[in-house]
């Protein structure tokens, strides 16, 4: 195919046309500029067309990107039509902007190869959407929505305008720093309208007088004013951003888009795991006093734990909640239990189903992990509480059949009076109720859970016993999580084991106890 390099000026005659070849200074090597034209394969529908652009100062450098561009249309064979023609439509494309670079020859032979799209430019944005629509078709639909909401309140409006290819670890660490910057403005904000909220209240019983009233009203104006509270981003949650990002990208990888994943490179403050903490007779006396729990994860002791269960035998749901807090089942675990699945003569409870929330509608999902999915020993007492309950839920569906009201036979352990599923925020919704009820410290349903490591402990086993109660894939999650527990309840252990001995008398601090028996016997 044809194709010149040419030298050019814009200069125009007495009538206003431009003069072209016919321009007298063009015999001046400084006059003017070089272009390149080059003839590209044919149109879909056999139309001619050329590559064409100017402004070059040089005959080398026109004829620099003159042998670009054939070197570009080099890559197909001179039979295959579909390439050359695809190629033909990439440099048509580029010649028409005359502000965007020659393509890349590598990265061109690149998108031959693979079979990608030579026309496209894909932005970050782009990748989202085929990811997360290749993710919603072999994830949970659960696991989808999390990685969708990273995207579509971090990700998207920061790094998605970005070509793809471009992206780079520079962009994505400035994206974690300004995290960073927002979370110490909402942190000052949030301190700032605490303190205009206390200027804006009228502490005592009594009214307020006039003149206070006035000052109070333009107190809560400026209140009114102030951006409301937010909650900060906090480490867990930039580990899940960069995760989510970290898949993207590797998806991309393997789709051949790139070949780097910059979100690899970026560095992150350690994001630390809540340690579960043993609600002691010291802390219940703090947070009554205070209101403030002393941890994120707190863990009930076996005598709370029994004054909860004593208050919840009465519910319907009690054999949920004596199944979960002593056998650390997910709170989906157990909502979507079936009866199949429980075997009384074995003594166990498979997991093979669970019912978690898309949003606010309870949707059925196959366990959390492949390691979540087994088979849990239970004690003689859970068995005898799920047997009560399976002879309270027939008693149910018999009452309700010669009634001749609806009842669905879902086959759950534990559903509502109509034999439908239950909506697993139900059953948090009555643990909170039976807990508050009962005075109790608070803890939520999902931290029963931890408790049942408490029980293992208190029953004389080790960590390895808790992983493999609660099903963790490694002993490390376990040890990261329960170590601290452990260690405190070994101390609560060892003084109740020590004040079981009996003893006539106290000794007194320095006295031995060899001493006061000698002392006993001289008496």
């Amino acid at each position: 195919m044809k194709g010149s390099t040419y030298r050019r000026c814009y200069c125009r005659g007495d009538d206003g046309r431009p003069l072209g070849k016919a321009c007298p200074q063009l015999s001046s090597r400084r006059h003017g500029t070089w272009a390149v034209r080059q003839e590209l394969p044919p149109r879909e529908d056999g139309s001619r067309r050329s590559f064409s652009r100017g402004g070059y100062d040089s005959a080398k450098k026109a004829q620099e990107a003159l042998d670009k561009v054939r070197a570009i249309l080099d890559l197909a064979d001179a039979d295959d039509d579909e390439t050359l023609r695809l190629i033909g439509d990439l440099l048509e494309n580029v010649s028409q902007d005359k502000k965007a670079p020659l393509p890349d020859l590598a990265e061109t032979r690149r998108r031959l190869v693979h079979g990608q799209k030579l026309t496209s430019t894909k932005t970050v944005s782009d990748l989202f959407d085929e990811w997360l629509e290749k993710k919603g078709k072999s994830r949970r639909a659960t696991t989808v929505n999390g990685y969708g909401s990273r995207v579509e309140y971090h990700l998207r409006p920061a790094l998605g305008h970005y070509r793809l290819d471009r992206l780079n670890v520079g962009h994505v660490q400035a994206f974690f720093d300004s995290i960073d910057d927002r979370n110490e403005t909402i942190r000052a904000e949030n301190v700032a309208r605490r303190e205009q909220q206390a200027r804006a209240t009228w502490g005592q019983r009594s009214r307020p007088p006039a003149a206070e009233r006035q000052r109070l009203a333009a107190e809560r104006e400026k209140l009114a004013a102030m951006p409301p509270y937010r909650r900060i981003t906090g480490p867990a949650t930039k580990h899940d951003i960069r995760r989510a990002l970290r898949a993207a990208l590797n998806f991309a990888i393997s789709r051949q888009y790139i070949t780097f994943n910059p979100a690899a490179h970026v560095e992150l403050e350690t994001a630390k795991r809540p340690k579960g903490m043993l609600w002691t007779a010291e802390r219940v006396a703090r947070w009554r006093e205070t209101g403030v729990k002393p941890g994120p994860v707190m863990v009930w002791a076996p005598e709370q734990l029994g004054a909860f269960l004593d208050a919840a035998e009465a519910h319907r749901l009690y054999a949920f909640f004596h199944l979960v807090t002593h056998h650390g089942l997910r709170r989906g675990e157990g909502v979507g239990l079936d009866w199949e699945n429980v075997d009384f003569a074995a003594r166990t409870v498979t997991i093979a189903r669970e019912i978690v929330t898309d949003g606010w509608t309870p949707i059925e999902t196959d366990p959390k992990t492949d390691g979540s999915a087994a088979a849990v020993k239970i004690d003689r007492g859970t068995v005898e509480v799920l047997r009560a309950h399976r002879a309270r839920q027939l008693a149910e569906r018999d009452a309700r059949l010669e009634n001749r009201l609806p009842w669905t036979d879902t086959g759950k352990v534990f559903t509502n009076e109509d034999g439908t599923w239950l909506h697993p925020e139900t059953v948090s919704d009555a643990f909170r109720e039976i807990r508050d009820a009962a005075d109790l410290p608070p803890i939520n349903l999902r931290d029963a859970r931890h408790g049942a490591a408490a029980l293992v402990k208190a029953g004389g086993g080790d960590l390895h016993d808790a992983k493999v109660k609660l099903r963790h894939s490694t002993i490390t999650l376990t040890s990261d999580t329960y170590m601290e527990l452990f260690e405190e309840y070994e101390d609560e252990l060892t003084e109740r084991a020590a004040a079981v001995v009996p003893r006539a008398r106290k000794s007194t601090p320095g006295t031995s106890a060899h001493a006061s028996l000698t002392q006993d016997h001289s008496e």
